[in-house]
Formats: C-alpha cells, structure tokens, sequence
C-alpha cells in the first residue's frame, strides 16, 4: 500500500513538472516565501541595528548633561527602545503597529510611539509581506491553485474508476494525493526553515524555533487536507476551485475579521481621553509633589520632624523637597500603574476573545501560536512596557534620592536668586552615571512554549478532524 501511495505521489509530481500552471505556482510560492524571508530579514536587522544606536546615544547624552539640579534631569528624560527578538524576522507580530520606544520622565507615563506603521508611505506596502503574512494567507490559496484538480481532473478525465479496477482504494488515493500536495508545501517552506535556521544561529532558542516550524507544517498539512475533499467530493474543476476559494477567504479574511470585531464589541475599552481624565482626578487627590506645603504632605512633614526629633523641615539632615517629590512619585506611579494595568487586562481579554475564534480558523491559531514562539505577541509588548516603567521609576527615584541628599533645603529654596545660588543647587554631573543600561528581554522560551499550547492544540485538533473527515468520506468516494 505504501508503494502505491508514493507511485500516485511521484505521478502528481510528474503531472505538476508538465503542467506550467502548477509549476509556475510552485515557483511562485518559493520566491515568494523567499523573498519575503530576505526582505524582512534584512529591514529589521537594519532595525535593529538603528534601536540599538539610539539607545546608546539615548543613555550617552543622558550621561554627558552638565551638572544640574537633580529635578531638571528628571524632565530631560531618557528614551528607551524595544529591540526585536531573534524569531521576530520572521514574524514582527504586532511590532509594525504598536510603539517601539517610550521617552521615560518624570510624574507621568507616557505610551510607546514611532511605530513603523504610522509612520510607512504607501510606497512601503511590500514591507507587509513577511514570512509570517505569506506563509498564513498566500500559501494556502497557492496550495489551492496547486491542489483542486486533484481528483477532479482524474474524475473528468474518466481515470477514477480505473483506478478502482486496479485495485487502487479511495484512500490510498487520496493519501497519495496528499502526499504530494503536502511535499510541495514542505518545498513551498524551505526558505522558512533556512530562516529559522538563521534565527537560532542569532541567539533564538532551539525548543521555540523548533516547534515555530513545526507548527508551520501542521498548518500545511491541514490546508492539504482542507483541499483534499473538496476535489475529492465535488463534480467538476471549477466546482473545486470555487469552493477551495471560498472557504480561503472565510477561514482566512472573514473570521479573523469577524473576530477582531467581536473583541472590541464584548470588552468595552476607554478611549484616551476618558483614560486621561480618570487619571487626571486620582492624581488631584494624591497631591503635587512639587507643592510641599499641601495638604496631601501634612502627614509626610509631620512623621519627618518626629523621626528626627526637629521642630521645621529646615532643621531635618535631608532636603524636604526631594524627600516630598519621592514620595509624591511613589504615590502617582501606583496610580498610573493601576490604570496601565487595567488597560492591559482590557487588551488581553480581547486577545483571549480572538485567540479562542482559533478552534474555527486555522489562520487565526498559526497566526497566535506564531507570534508567541516569536515573542512578539501582544504578551511580550505588555512585558516591555513594564520592563520600561520599571526603568523609569528607578531612574526617576534615584534623581528624587539625590534631590533629596544632595543640597539643603535652604539652596534648593533659593536657587533662583542669583547665580551663585543656582550653582549652589547643582549635583555634579558624575551622577548622571547612576543611568542604568537598558535592554528589553523577552519571556524566556519556557514561558513562550507554554502560553502557545492552546494555539497549538487548536492546530492538532483541527488537522486531527480534518483526517477523520478524509477516512470516513473517503470509503464513500
């Protein structure tokens, strides 16, 4: 049986090579796929490379500032970038639309910007095509145009009953078949693999690479066997082609979008401005850090004077400013903090909306499962943006501690007199050194194989019914 299944393979083979439609297709999806693995390869190395500049010319100029009061520099600010995983030249994921760098300062937080998107032309459209994009959504319609005269063009040209007569079962037919359309989808992916390859030579994890691929050609093969019965169980080659298309364009076009609407529909999220002025009245009610003698700083002033036993701030061994503007930062951080994770679980929640729209299309569980071995997912741009609020609440402490330590409150109080007394309520510039280096790490690969289960159960299940469909109507063939 297994000789006639790679005798019927090697036939179709033998059918594609004669025919220039399906050879051109096949070189079509390899260059293609090829392309868009260079493509992308090479912009977001030169991506990368230009974050990384930024970055340290971020932290350069930040260190070279001359001395200054400590306060100033907490609004001179810093900018951190957030760099691109090893897998992510093959999948950016949502890298092109969300922001990949956020400018760190003091008393607020301010949300990612320059993401490549907002910025593109139209001229850029072919930036679109990555590995990822070709692989989930041309290369099944290029299997399609592959694949659906399979068995119809066997059924028209009068050879499927003599195939019967020869001992050939329906099933090993249609294994053979499959075997084909399945051989061509593994050659279609080559350049994936060579990119995969690449991208472990870079530093991407082996466990995450592996099962990256690997979940590729689950979806390959389940895209053979969505064509499979289709040409298998419809009378004609027009029939098969315009069925194939049509559920491409459902299961590829229509339910992602379907189900990115129901996302934004089921779970309400505020805009920006209602956000705002949420976060606006809770800050009113914590007080400024920059009024020390405010209401919301009683409290504080009064524990300071019992702790050192001193009758006014001006007695106290620390500047009563910088210790108000640390406390004052601590206070409006878990403010802020509260809101952006609220908005976060707002984000989530509608991704766990999309993700679960994957047990009808498999575009939308190769497309989740994907990004999340990538790390680029939606997970990973959340745990970037705490990586960098974390940055800028130490950076911005570490300021205020120094405000705080570094002068008195009588210079800090009378900076603005003259010269003397500005330069009096000066630090030196070698503190500017206490900037931490920053560098955006990713879930590790355990973290990323674990969070990608369900997208990959999604892929076996579907592949798994999709073969008990093939078996069961195959006897009837």
């Amino acid at each position: 049986m297994s000789n006639r299944i790679l005798i019927i393979a090697r036939d179709e083979w033998r059918y594609w090579q004669r025919s220039r439609l399906s050879l051109a297709v096949i070189v079509i999806a390899l260059s293609l796929v090829a392309a868009s693995v260079w493509i992308t390869r090479t912009s977001n190395s030169d991506t990368a490379h230009q974050r990384e500049h930024m970055q340290s010319e971020a932290e350069h100029n930040f260190r070279d500032q001359p001395d200054r009061h400590p306060h100033r520099m907490i609004h001179y600010g810093h900018y951190v970038f957030r760099g691109l995983p090893p897998l992510g030249t093959l999948d950016p994921g949502i890298d092109a639309l969300t922001g990949n760098t956020v400018f760190l300062e003091g008393h607020r937080q301010n949300s990612a910007t320059l993401a490549d998107k907002k910025q593109s032309s139209g001229l850029t459209w072919i930036s679109a095509l990555t590995p990822a994009f070709v692989m989930q959504v041309i290369a099944p319609m290029l299997l399609i145009i592959l694949g659906f005269s399979t068995v119809t063009r066997e059924r028209e040209a009068g050879t499927l009953e003599f195939l019967n007569v020869q001992g050939v079962s329906p099933l090993t037919l249609l294994a053979g078949k499959g075997l084909a359309l399945f051989s061509a989808a593994l050659v279609i992916s080559t350049p994936l693999l060579v990119g995969v390859l690449i991208s472990m030579t870079d530093g991407a994890a082996i466990l995450p690479a592996i099962t990256f691929i690997a979940s590729y050609w689950i979806y390959l093969l389940i895209w053979s066997a969505i064509v499979l019965p289709i040409s298998a169980f419809t009378r004609s080659n027009t029939l098969s082609f315009s069925g194939s298309l049509t559920l491409w364009m459902l299961l590829c076009l229509i339910i992602p979008r379907i189900a990115s609407n129901t996302a934004s529909v089921v779970i309400h999220s505020p805009g920006k401005l209602e956000t705002d002025f949420a976060v606006l009245q809770q800050l009113r009610e914590i007080g400024d850090g920059h009024n020390t003698s405010g209401p919301a700083n009683s409290a504080l002033k009064a524990s300071l004077l019992a702790k050192y036993n001193v009758e006014s701030v001006d007695e106290l061994p620390v500047n009563f400013k910088g210790i108000v503007a640390q406390q004052s930062e601590a206070n409006l951080t878990k403010v802020l903090n509260q809101f952006a994770q609220k908005q976060m679980q707002q984000q989530t929640d509608q991704a766990d909306i999309y993700r679960h729209f994957g047990w009808l299309s498999p575009m939308i569980a190769i497309q989740n499962a994907s990004m999340t071995l990538a790390a680029t997912d939606l997970t990973n741009y959340h745990l970037f943006l705490r990586q960098a609020e974390k940055a800028r609440f130490d950076f911005v402490q570490a300021l205020n501690k120094l405000h705080a330590e570094g002068m008195t409150l009588e210079q800090d109080s009378n900076k603005y007199r003259s010269n003397a007394a500005k330069k009096a309520a000066t630090v030196s510039a070698d503190n500017w050194q206490m900037l931490s280096q920053f560098s955006f790490t990713p879930l590790e690969s355990g973290a990323r194989l674990h969070n990608s289960m369900m997208a990959l159960a999604q892929l076996i299940m579907l592949f798994g019914a999709l073969i008990s469909t093939l078996l069961f109507l195959g006897k009837r063939l």
